[in-house]
């Protein structure tokens, strides 16, 4: 008897001591929606509005994805951020700045969504942010008043409007008018790309030249702003504040129109260290070029999950109008 006890718990030990040396999963099936946003142009550069869902394709680190959730973007509120720059390094095109902004407000509030809101925010030391709202006379107010100030943290005010845009649904973009200079902001670029992309909202740079050659210019600024449009699947605009603000507006408004909104569940994506998942959103057509976000943060080892998000302590940088 005692013989058959023995045997038996050293059987059990043996199967324990093969499970433990079983190897972890290294795939990860994660039910959480993500949601890409795409614009899609021809090689002409036109935009391109009539896609179905079949016509696109999703790379989740290389895995092909299915697409789950497809519709165009036209169909759902915007939320807009439109960040002005009012640090004293673009004060003399500000006038031109707020006029063009006004302009472009009137349109996009006018002719969209009737759900469609706008919050303007200033920054320069101290970051002002307004209400998220459809009254075009508030804003128009709100652009009249801002006057040039020392300081600027463009960095922190791209932080707090994603965090401000994260929790507010359908479509969101921001729109920020700047020189690309950063003085003061207690976050760095990497930090507001993060929180843009956890936000999932695209970034439009409209990069206001005060100087036009390369010499005495921020240029590293510039790349920053490149680099943050690109990785939300946005673009950067360089016009003239005096002559071409109103058609760069016009640009970014038809984007806004014409996007196309995609959603898949991460499936068969191998388990990493690295909770920053690289996205490649093309077409099925090889003469179309897609811009969209180039990833998202999902899982990491450890825990998280596709829809984690951090969170927004505004501290002393930001105030309400």
């Amino acid at each position: 008897m005692a013989c058959r006890w023995l045997g038996s718990m050293a059987a059990l030990a043996a199967a324990a001591s093969l499970g433990a040396q079983e190897p972890p999963p290294t795939i990860r099936v994660n039910v959480n929606l993500v949601h890409v946003v795409a614009t899609v142009k021809d090689p002409a550069g036109r935009l391109v509005g009539t896609l179905q869902k079949d016509d696109f394709e999703i790379r989740d680190n290389g895995v092909p994805q299915e697409v789950a959730v497809f519709a165009r973007q036209t169909d759902q509120p915007l939320s807009v951020a439109l960040l002005v720059d009012i640090s004293g390094s673009t004060a003399k095109d500000l006038k031109y700045e707020t006029d063009s902004a006004a302009r472009f407000l009137r349109t996009f509030l006018a002719e969209g969504h009737p759900e469609d809101q706008v919050a303007l925010y200033s920054f320069s030391y101290d970051i002002n942010r307004g209400d998220f709202t459809r009254n075009y006379a508030s804003l128009e107010r709100q652009l009249k008043v801002l006057h040039g100030d020392s300081g600027t943290s463009l960095y922190d005010a791209l932080f707090y409007a994603a965090g401000e845009l994260e929790n507010r649904q359908g479509r969101k973009a921001i729109v920020v008018v700047t020189d690309g200079g950063d003085t003061t902001s207690s976050h760095d670029l990497k930090q507001a790309l993060k929180q843009a992309q956890l936000a999932d909202t695209v970034v439009y740079p409209i990069v206001v030249l005060p100087i036009t050659n390369e010499a005495g210019r921020n240029i590293g600024g510039e790349h920053a702003l490149e680099f943050m449009a690109e990785g939300t699947g946005g673009r950067t605009f360089y016009p003239d504040p005096s002559t071409q603000l109103d058609k760069t507006f016009a640009d970014i408004l038809a984007e806004l129109r014409t996007e196309y909104m995609l959603g898949f569940y991460p499936h068969n994506v191998p388990l990493t260290k690295d909770p920053f998942h690289r996205l490649e959103v093309r077409t099925r057509s090889g003469q179309l070029r897609v811009s969209a976000r180039n990833g998202y943060y999902g899982d990491s080892v450890g825990g998280g999950s596709a829809d984690s998000r951090i969170s927004v302590n505004p501290g002393r940088t930001t105030k309400k109008r």
